[in-house]
């Protein structure tokens, strides 16, 4: 798995992992998840691009779930882009749709404009 991470517009981290999540790989995507934030930068706001990622498992999931709850007790959110049909079935199954909606766009999630139709 390749992560990337990039300071975006208004200060809004984008983590973009490509290739398969999974029990291996969650670690290195929680430090992602968390990397570049600090209480002067303001509350976290965080952007995880999935489009690249191949396969994913609820190991993965789970550190998403567990980055959303950091940046919401910090007063800011984690917003999650998707087209994969893999993704979309897993959040499904596990009932957390809505949770994190789609988005079919970093733009998309940055404006907060969730996608009109699931994958």
């Amino acid at each position: 798995m390749d992560l990337h991470h990039r300071i975006g517009v208004n200060k809004i981290n984008v983590v973009r992992p490509e290739g398969e999540l999974d029990l291996m790989t969650a670690p290195r995507l929680r430090t992602l998840l968390r990397r570049g934030h600090s209480r002067a930068t303001g509350p976290p706001r965080v952007i995880v691009d999935l489009g690249a990622v191949t396969f994913m498992d609820c190991s993965a999931l789970r550190e998403l779930c567990a980055a959303q709850n950091w940046a919401v007790e910090q007063g800011g959110w984690l917003r999650v882009v998707h087209a994969h049909r893999g993704i979309a079935t897993l959040l499904r199954a596990t009932r957390l749709t809505g949770r994190f909606p789609r988005y079919a766009s970093v733009r998309d999630a940055r404006c907060d404009q969730m996608a009109n139709c699931s994958p």
